[in-house]
């Protein structure tokens, strides 16, 4: 744990990830946007998987630009500030365990972030927003433009369907929320 505090205290860097510059043919020519958006799926499933005890999360918004695509994830279990820092250590760990490089982390104590590449050019963030909820996002290289249809893996909070923004995280955890109001 110490090891890990001292890299999040060395690594202040915040440099999101792009998408497409440079990445063109990372994934091979024969991935379109909704392979891409499909791979995004596994990544998150992945890591929110490795989450233990495991949190609810809900689906956010995908974009698609000129030749990527980006799948969000919102986390709905409240993690209190004192829980922050293991939920992060949990998510580094799993992201090192499947081979991804760590590009850099912001360890601000409002809005702690963490931005990896996957081997095969995807952009991942871990990024805690406003009132500690967090956010998981990927972000695919440039693959040819094709439809890309929602994600078909079932959300284990509510979808918040109709509703102009997700609202704040909602539901209680016994150890992710320890110490949370």
């Amino acid at each position: 744990m110490r090891n890990l505090r001292a890299a999040l205290v060395a690594l202040i860097i915040f440099s999101p990830l792009g998408a497409c510059a440079g990445n063109i043919g990372a994934v091979g020519g024969d991935m379109n946007m909704q392979r891409a958006a499909e791979r995004a799926d596994e990544i998150l499933d992945v890591v929110l998987r490795d989450i233990d005890p495991e949190v609810a999360w809900t689906h956010d918004t995908t974009s698609v630009g000129s030749c990527d695509v980006t799948r969000r994830r919102a986390v709905m279990t409240i993690v209190s500030e004192d829980r922050r820092g293991s939920f992060l250590g949990v998510v580094d760990r799993s992201w090192r365990n499947s081979g991804y490089r760590i590009k850099s982390i912001n360890n601000d104590p409002d809005v702690p972030a963490i931005f990896a590449q996957t081997k095969d050019g995807f952009g991942v963030s871990l990024i805690v927003g406003g009132e500690g909820q967090v956010f998981f996002e990927v972000d695919s290289p440039c693959v040819e433009e094709s439809e890309v249809a929602e994600s078909t893996t079932k959300p284990t909070a509510p979808t918040y369907e109709g509703m102009e923004h997700i609202p704040r995280p909602n539901i209680r955890s016994p150890f992710w929320s320890a110490g949370a109001p």
